[in-house]
């Protein structure tokens, strides 16, 4: 097993950000929690690479590996999401569904980076829109639902009324 230290993996993930202009607010700490839902990096004496996120003193995720590849993978993976998430919002089509650009962006994003990582968030958007599909009038709807709500409608009525003028796909 290759064993990688921290500075090692800093440098490759600086050098990646660099080629999609990724903002270092983005990027991952190293070696040290901030415990604000930030991930870090830390590395073993054996060598393996955690990636990792906690908040308040919980931690909530904790990925373990021995391959750069799968780190810097898990890296990118939210470093993309956050920037087409922004991208999204500046560039934002009233009536289709977010997902439609946040997933089209990432996987471009990724795509620069690396193919197999673009090939495999594409498998990643498939998956979760079997259960989630995209619906293209939900923020119509959203949108909808609040003005209703002003108006003092229950949330019964809010739904009925908002369901029959902006249906699901």
């Amino acid at each position: 097993m290759v064993k990688y230290s921290l500075d090692d993996i800093k440098k490759k993930v600086d050098e990646l950000a660099l080629k999609i202009n990724a903002s270092t607010n983005l990027l991952p700490s190293y070696g040290q929690q901030k415990w604000d839902a930030h991930p870090y990096i830390e590395v073993d004496d054996l060598g393996f690479m955690f990636f990792i996120i906690s908040e308040r003193g919980q931690e909530y995720e904790r990925k373990m590996t021995d391959k750069l590849d799968d780190l810097l993978y898990w890296i990118f993976a939210g470093v993309t999401f956050s920037m087409s998430c922004n991208y999204e919002l500046k560039n934002r089509i009233e009536d289709k569904d977010g997902r439609r650009l946040i997933f089209k962006k990432q996987e471009e994003l990724l795509g620069i980076l690396n193919e197999t990582w673009r090939q495999k968030e594409i498998l990643e958007h498939q998956d979760i829109l079997k259960n989630y599909p995209f619906d293209d009038l939900a923020s119509l709807r959203a949108t909808y639902c609040g003005k209703l709500r002003k108006q003092g409608y229950s949330e019964i009525e809010i739904n009925k009324l908002a369901y029959a003028k902006y249906p699901e796909n």
